[in-house]
């Protein structure tokens, strides 16, 4: 029996003993609202590719997302007494106890007694070593569809290291939140190729992991002297018109800085304030969606300005107070002191986040008395072109972002 099969069995014995029409009715749509749902990568391995595993050393490269419903692919393999013998953990750590930036350690998984090795440590690909305690990588994570989402960097490196060592990778493939049509921002520039921008894709790239997988290995961005041994298992029911909404799937955080679809939306276009002194949000219940800075001083005409972005999008000021949250924003900007600016809320997600998140970026750098800008804005955007927006020379409907190669490039590699 398949485990689709376990998941099936219960709505047809529904049916076979309900009679009343209205209670049919009800049935049904709930049926049909269970087959609708994205069946994404793990449940397909799980259900049809157990037996190629068998007798294999598993090495799994996961964190918190890795699940199906409430139970983490961890649990669910050894439930299924596969021989999982070694995780590997990117950014936020495999149960996801880390915030932003924060260093991973090895060590050992309290809840499995697995050794657990770091990939955003003092190394951040798998070593020879590493891999000697594994036959396969499954690499099972949520991404959020940026190009300066540390996971894609995580996972070329993964591919790189396992084509060297002869080890295959396997890809589950899940949603890409924003959708698989949605793209926009600039294209990497080489200059600032980093962790977090490792291809020159734009800030939306529209991709899933499979699909940006597909294309890392296709255009050689990750080095390797053997072909590397990749292998993506595909969702079922998914679409690349599906936003997150769509998909009838649990949001479970990436990071802990986005609780919600709502703030990974939104993170795409308001993520730039980590490039200065101004508050992203951090260290309050709102990252990404509230930002300022003591200094910040909108007037009645920006904030209108504001207001009139998109009918999509509730925006209002806002003061708040960031404060230390252990393994959320551990020492967030401006911690303790009074921030004046504003918080977003969005009514649908029928916008642009990235452009609408540049005119708001716009708007508040120019509100703003007292700030200092970072390096790290130009390793966000992939260019300086988003120096010129600050200062006003150009403003977003001046901006032209050139996909049109991409969007051509891309399209060999698309899995749906």
């Amino acid at each position: 029996m398949q485990v689709r099969d376990l998941f099936t069995i219960p709505f047809i014995l529904f049916f076979m003993i309900v009679s009343c029409d209205n209670e049919q009715s009800e049935s049904a749509a709930i049926y049909e609202s269970e087959r609708e749902r994205v069946l994404i990568g793990a449940e397909i391995l799980i259900d049809r590719y157990m037996d190629e595993l068998e007798e294999k050393r598993i090495g799994l490269v996961m964190n918190p997302t890795a699940r199906i419903g409430d139970v983490h692919m961890l649990d669910t393999l050894l439930a299924l007494d596969a021989s999982v013998t070694a995780l590997f953990a990117p950014e936020h750590g495999f149960r996801g106890e880390a915030g932003a930036g924060e260093i991973i350690e090895d060590g050992i998984d309290q809840e499995s007694g697995l050794p657990v090795f770091s990939l955003y440590g003092e190394t951040r690909q798998p070593t020879p070593e590493m891999l000697e305690h594994v036959d396969v990588l499954i690499f099972d994570m949520q991404d959020v569809g940026a190009r300066f989402y540390t996971y894609i960097a995580t996972l070329g490196l993964v591919i790189e290291s396992a084509a060297n060592a002869g080890v295959p990778v396997w890809v589950l493939d899940r949603p890409n939140p924003a959708g698989g049509n949605y793209v926009s921002g600039w294209l990497l520039e080489e200059e600032f190729e980093s962790f977090v921008g490792p291809y020159p894709i734009p800030i939306a790239h529209g991709l899933t992991m499979g699909e940006i997988a597909q294309m890392m290995v296709g255009e050689r961005w990750i080095d390797f002297e053997t072909e590397p041994e990749l292998r993506v298992v595909k969702m079922e029911s998914w679409n690349r018109d599906m936003k997150w909404p769509d998909t009838g799937l649990d949001w479970v955080p990436p990071s802990p800085n986005l609780p919600t679809f709502e703030h990974a939306f939104l993170y795409l276009g308001t993520v730039y304030y980590e490039g200065t002194t101004l508050s992203e949000g951090r260290g309050t219940d709102n990252p990404f969606l509230l930002m300022g800075d003591p200094s910040t001083n909108l007037t009645d005409e920006d904030l209108e300005r504001l207001q009139n972005l998109s009918e999509s999008l509730i925006i209002e000021r806002a003061e708040f107070t960031p404060v230390s949250i252990e393994g959320v924003a551990p020492s967030p900007k401006h911690e303790g002191e009074v921030c004046y600016g504003i918080r977003i809320e969005a009514r649908d997600y029928d916008f642009d986040p990235v452009i609408t998140g540049l005119e708001i970026f716009s708007v508040m750098m120019q509100a703003t008395s007292d700030y200092e800008l970072r390096p790290f804005r130009h390793l966000l955007a992939g260019t300086r072109e988003i120096d010129r927006l600050i200062n006003g020379e150009i403003s977003t409907a001046d901006l032209e972002f050139h996909l049109d190669e991409y969007l051509e490039q891309r399209k060999q590699y698309l899995l749906y």
